[in-house]
């Protein structure tokens, strides 16, 4: 499973020009759900956004997490991240899950997500999106479980 987060001043998604979701500071997390990946993959990565420090403390050094500044959490399955891209001009997308088992797993994503955090917004699986957000830094990384 792999997210690719990033820092923002906030995030919001758009879908068929109707506002579905926003959040002020926290992550925006792009969700990409590869084959061998299950319920416990969603967890374990989930714990790991939550967790991962990319907010500045005090000095200016990258020590807070998420949790430790109250920020928001939007996420955002995006099924291009599962895509294998080390050979030719196309991408290949055979080492994604297929769409249903993908869903699947996303949704239990979002629910663990909503039951473990109280800020979370979300896309919603396999819609034509619009995300607007402002990039705090740039700071963006990849997490892969």
């Amino acid at each position: 499973m792999i997210a690719l987060i990033q820092r923002v001043n906030f995030a919001k998604v758009v879908i068929e020009e109707e506002l579905y979701s926003e959040i002020d500071k926290g992550v925006l997390a792009l969700i990409g759900i590869e084959k061998e990946d299950c319920n416990a993959s969603a967890e374990k990565l989930l714990e790991r956004i939550l967790s991962y420090r990319i907010f500045s403390d005090e000095e200016g050094k990258m020590n807070l997490s998420v949790r430790d500044v109250e920020g928001g959490l939007m996420l955002v399955s995006q099924f291009t991240l599962a895509a294998a891209t080390d050979k030719g001009l196309r991408p290949s997308f055979s080492s994604a899950k297929p769409p249903a088992e993908a869903e699947q797993i996303f949704n239990h994503l979002l629910e663990y997500a909503q039951t473990n955090y109280p800020k979370v917004g979300c896309g919603q699986f396999a819609a034509d999106m619009k995300i607007s957000l402002e990039n705090d830094g740039p700071v963006t990384f990849r997490l892969k479980v």
